[in-house]
């Protein structure tokens, strides 16, 4: 018989150990490897079957034990100064306090965090990211505050049924049983933060908050009486639901999360966030939120517009149209047209942020990301690579500029080393190399011997291989409970054979039956009698994915056959505390996404911070790290004539490359039994990528190129009660109106001979028309570059013109020189942009005039 209803007693906490439950309510423990050393000493048993998870723990540990351990004065004095240490963590100055006109405040609005299993609050790559940004910003020291939702049933919990299908089960999250505490008012009464829905009804939410580290992190609860029945589910579970359901939760993330912020910045105090980040489109909804807070200050729709996008970050992390919430516009216009949500903002200015007003577009839809962009100064992807397909995917935002200059840069993702690098090697770093600092250790010291790096290497596969054994073990007692465990179970894998990793969400681009494409070759590879191989994979299909969940269940056909069983196992429900075994103990990363369809993967890149050699797809992160060394690069055959025939090439160089590259230099051993050549590999891949692959990295990056400009720009637009976001929207109207008027009417050109030659310099005046407009309102600027045979310039570089007179037909005369440095086909073209202080880039407002 199922509970009604759950919830978790816990013995009381002794007075002397009053330490574990601070220790415990800041999530600092699921990264800091000496307090989890602590909880795991109260009992190993627990810690292991409460998943890592020290509330559970706490919950579930008896009285008397915790009697023993209060009257043990050195586990007392531990505990204790562990406390010591975090307070001291939190208080300290860190890198973030040793820069110049930084934001006191920052928000990082995320749909997801995956910050530790026992806060199952993810899905996947996305959320994963999210509780990186927020560990590495709390080790540096930066004033972030992450905003969310509380799924009460998370995302899903995978299991598969005899025949190989995937089953999903939403096991209810109990707060109480989580670090999380309700923001409560002076009174003791719970903060809530309300939105005024369609039909007069209101959609409340209580405010979760923890620590992550340094950094809080607030969760928008639903489930509370003060809603109706259909209102409490809004938050009931990650990506679940239809259309407006998904717009609910969009609304509360937006709208309720800043409303959020400025409820918890009232009651705990500091600053309030001066620079906005959302982490993909679906939080998108905040900036109209601030927006609305403006006008009621007095400003216009325009005004608040300019000064909400200064201060805002968009981060978009899917490199195809499917991946982005694209709403009903109807649906939308249902909730705002009303004004009860948001006072003062008019329903028409709603509706053209999200518009898809640009060619291809569809007219019938609201596009989150479109709505980000258009509500965000400065963007960018999550790779180089997916900067620029960005920069083409969403290149309609700003025609008449080539996709290059789409202000949308890029940020590589990063991961958060002392999560993901495993403890066995963080130790040998500190032996061996005399730092606990896996990504500045200097891996390739004499004073790390080959041998010692080897012993470690095995014993995280070996570690890899007991736990798949008991996760398999598990499953099939999940399935059959009377079934008897059969024998094979307890022998499959083998802790000396060359591992390949592959886990990631199962969806149809990242294809996970490629290594099934020639299954007699990959049987021959798995079971060579001299250098075999084994493959540990692991991944969910999203629920409605029947696609996804038809691959697993070819996979799990497969990998059933005797001839394969032991070499060949899908381990389900994959999740941190599984990645955390399964990253360390895989010699060979395997990815293999259609390229660029990989925003960035950060799999791989937790992997290599534990000694993995990548073999991938040259896409995502890959496409800009793999230097030869590091790994090997599967070849893309883009140019194939469809997809069927672009999967046989790819599947065979797969092969090829594990049969007579990876496996030949895995198994070439010394005479103390060392691959000293993989070895040597493995050295470069954790001195170079380490480091480069960190998400302290990232964060430094984000910080540096797009927090304080950010800040800076939006402390000079709200200066003197928004004078220059007033100043900035009229002006942006003023030329909007006139840019018709503007033309590149005729451009004049000398200063070389018949035959140009390198070192010329060619002298050019443009004449302009500019309307009502003046110099001081444009760019005019020649651009220049090598041609290719369609006439399209290439290596393209820009020289400003500078005005000289007005001529007597109207026209502004602008000259400059550009100097012939290169020799080939060269072309160029004059152009006339807006600029403005104000602008972060000369795109910003889609406006621009070529000379024909």
């Amino acid at each position: 018989m199922k509970a009604f209803r759950r919830f978790t007693v816990r013995s009381a906490i002794p007075d002397a150990l009053q330490a574990l439950d601070e220790l415990a309510s800041n999530l600092r423990w699921s990264w800091h490897e000496p307090t989890r050393d602590l909880f795991r000493h109260i009992s190993e048993n627990l810690w292991r079957s409460t998943n890592h998870d020290p509330i559970a723990l706490l919950g579930a540990v008896s009285p008397e034990r915790l009697a023993e351990l209060a009257d043990d004065d050195g586990f007392v004095g531990w505990a204790n100064g562990l406390r010591d240490d975090l307070h001291r963590y939190i208080a300290e100055p860190r890198w973030y306090q040793t820069l110049e006109n930084a934001p006191q405040s920052i928000a990082y609005f995320s749909p997801e965090f995956g910050i530790a299993a026992a806060l199952p609050q993810y899905s996947g790559g996305l959320g994963i990211l999210a509780g990186d940004h927020l560990k590495s910003a709390s080790d540096l020291g930066v004033p972030l505050t992450g905003v969310g939702l509380f799924y009460r049933s998370g995302y899903f919990e995978q299991s598969l049924t005899p025949d190989g299908w995937q089953q999903e089960s939403y096991p209810a999250l109990d707060p109480d049983g989580t670090p999380l505490s309700v923001l409560r008012h002076a009174d003791r009464a719970p903060a809530i933060v309300s939105l005024a829905m369609p039909d007069g009804r209101t959609l409340n939410a209580r405010i979760w908050t923890t620590l992550v580290g340094r950094v809080r992190l607030l969760l928008l609860d639903t489930n509370i009486p003060e809603n109706d029945d259909d209102l409490r589910r809004v938050t009931d579970r990650l990506y679940g639901g239809g259309g407006e359901h998904r717009l609910l939760q969009e609304l509360l993330l937006g709208i309720g999360g800043v409303r959020a912020l400025r409820v918890a910045t009232s009651l705990l105090g500091g600053p309030a966030p001066s620079v906005f980040h959302t982490n993909e489109g679906h939080a998108g909804f905040q900036g109209l939120e601030r927006i609305a807070e403006l006008i009621g200050d007095g400003l216009t729709f325009p005004q608040a517009l300019e000064a909400v996008r200064a201060g805002t970050v968009f981060t978009t992390h899917t490199p195809v149209a499917a991946g982005i919430d694209r709403f009903e516009a109807q649906l939308v216009r249902r909730y705002f047209e009303r004004h009860e949500l948001l006072p003062g903002v008019d329903v028409g200015n709603v509706m053209r942020l999200g518009a898809e007003d640009y060619a291809g577009g569809d007219p019938a839809v609201f596009n989150m990301a479109v709505m980000g962009l258009r509500l965000a100064q400065r963007a960018n992807g999550v790779s180089k690579l997916h900067g620029a397909v960005s920069r083409h995917m969403f290149a309609g935002l700003w025609p008449g500029f080539d996709p290059d200059e789409v202000p949308i840069g890029s940020v590589t993702n990063g991961v958060h080393a002392p999560t993901w690098t495993d403890p066995l090697l963080t130790e040998l770093a500190q032996n061996s190399l005399g730092t606990a600092d896996t990504t500045h250790a200097d891996w390739l010291s004499p004073q790390l011997t080959d041998e010692q790096l080897w012993s470690v290497r095995d014993r995280m596969r070996e570690n890899l291989v007991q736990d798949a054994r008991a996760r398999l073990t598990a499953e099939l007692r999940q399935q059959r409970r009377d079934a008897i465990t059969p024998a094979w179970l307890s022998t499959v894998l083998d802790p000396h054979v060359l591992t390949i990793g592959f886990a990631r969400r199962v969806a149809t681009y990242k294809r996970l039956t490629l290594m099934l494409h020639d299954k007699d070759r990959l049987t021959r590879l798995l079971n060579d009698p001299e250098r075999p191989v084994q493959l540990v994979i692991a991944g969910k299909a999203h629920p409605a994915d029947d696609g996804g969940k038809r691959l697993i269940q070819e996979l799990l056909e497969f990998a059933a056959a005797p001839e394969v069983r032991h070499r060949l196992v899908f381990l389900p429900d994959y999740d941190i505390t599984m990645a955390q075994t399964l990253y360390p103990g895989c010699d060979i990363w395997l990815n293999n996404p259609l390229r660029p369809l990989e925003a960035c993967g950060t799999s791989g890149m937790k992997a290599a911070l534990n000694g993995a050699l990548n073999l991938s797809i040259l896409d995502g992160w890959w496409a800009e790290y793999f230097d030869g060394e590091n790994g090997w690069a599967i070849p893309s055959a883009d140019a194939a004539g469809d997809g069927a025939e672009r999967d046989a090439l790819e599947a065979n160089a797969l092969y090829d490359l594990i049969e007579h590259q990876i496996a030949p230099r895995f198994y070439d051993r010394s005479e103390n039994g060392v691959p000293s050549g993989w070895l040597q590999q493995v050295r470069h891949t954790l001195k170079t990528l380490s480091p480069e692959l960190s998400a302290d990295r990232m964060v430094r990056q984000y910080v540096e190129d797009l927090y304080v400009p950010a800040c800076r720009e939006s402390a000079e637009l709200a200066a003197q009660q928004y004078q220059k976001a007033r100043e900035f929207a009229q002006w942006k109207a003023r030329v909007t109106q006139a840019w018709p008027e503007v033309s590149v009417v005729y451009v004049e050109s000398g200063g070389v001979d018949a035959v140009p030659q390198v070192g010329d310099r060619l002298r050019l005046r443009a004449h302009v028309a500019l309307g009502s407009l003046t110099s001081s309102d444009v760019t005019v600027e020649v651009v220049h570059g090598l041609i290719d045979q369609t006439d399209q310039l290439v290596g393209v570089r820009r020289e400003r013109l500078q005005p000289r007179d007005g001529g007597t037909d109207g026209t502004v005369a602008f000259e400059g020189v550009v100097p012939l440095d290169r020799s080939g086909a060269f072309g160029y073209t004059v152009r006339v942009v807006p600029d403005n202080s104000a602008m972060a880039s000369p795109a910003e407002l889609g406006l621009v005039a070529t000379a024909h």
